[in-house]
């Protein structure tokens, strides 16, 4: 309920703001334009903003016989989670992440990339899976897939301005920025972390994973738009220029010394061993 909630407002406030922009650009005809390209916005936003992403990446479809492994994963996770399987993507990028979107349960993909299906082990995997099967289950896909969409067509907006440009970008990149951190709180990675751990019964599988994750982008460098940051695991981007401004993720050091107070005799048993 709160996740839909959210979704309204989005979509409330964007037609309010183009209602705002026709009426001062055009009077009353610009506000009835406006509405009218709101509404449009708004329902391609809502209903086909899991597309948009996938094509943005240019993802395809992750066939079973071409990754059995994974499809197993995700199978089981997804009868722990009581949820129905997700179509599962192929992402064509060596850096090592995974996202979900989508509207709800029924209507959800998860995207993996190349890279890191070449680093993870099974269960490392399976930790990174259950976090974004986590947000299909409690719905957070039906808010960040189309903010994630919207603050990107704030953001590419500024390049109707021409040679005002930059200056346009300087005014709607922190506007759409705002719209991400207003309704894209960094608690809900923490409380998909905390799934995860129990989907997976133990909360080493992701620790570890997200561990993993940290060490390799460090080394491989990520281009895409900053915006789509709030979508992956583990944030992608250097911290620098619009990547700070669209940066949702709590520190990796700190979710995985969350995920490790889930289980706080694990440093006993690790010096047993």
């Amino acid at each position: 309920m709160a996740n839909a909630a959210k979704t309204a407002l989005l979509l409330g406030l964007l037609t309010g703001l183009f209602i705002a922009i026709g009426g001062f650009l055009g009077g009353q005809s610009g506000m009835v334009t406006a509405f009218v390209l709101a509404l449009i916005m708004n329902f391609v936003s809502y209903w086909f903003s899991d597309k948009i992403v996938l094509k943005m990446y240019g993802a395809q479809p992750l066939a079973e016989s071409d990754a059995p492994v994974v499809h197993r994963i995700v199978r089981n996770i997804a009868t722990k989670a009581r949820i129905p399987m997700p179509r599962l993507y192929l992402l064509p990028s060596p850096t090592p992440n995974a996202f979900a979107t989508g509207r709800n349960p029924q209507n959800a993909a998860v995207a993996v990339t190349e890279g890191i299906l070449r680093i993870m082990d099974e269960e490392e995997l399976e930790g990174v899976l259950a976090h974004e099967l986590a947000k299909i289950r409690h719905r957070d896909v039906l808010v960040q897939t189309p903010v994630v969409v919207l603050a990107g067509w704030i953001v590419e907006a500024s390049r109707i301005g021409g040679w005002l440009e930059r200056a346009l970008l300087f005014v709607l990149a922190p506007v759409a920025a705002s719209l991400v951190h207003v309704l894209l709180s960094p608690r809900r990675i923490f409380a998909a972390d905390a799934r995860a751990a129990r989907i997976c019964e133990s909360p080493h599988t992701l620790a570890d994973a997200l561990i993993r994750l940290e060490q390799a982008i460090e080394l491989i460098s990520f281009s895409a738009s900053p915006v789509t940051e709030p979508l992956y695991t583990v944030n992608p981007f250097e911290p620098v220029g619009l990547a700070v401004m669209f940066s949702t993720h709590p520190p990796i050091g700190e979710r995985v010394q969350r995920l490790r107070e889930l289980d706080p005799e694990w440093r006993e048993r690790l010096r047993a061993a």
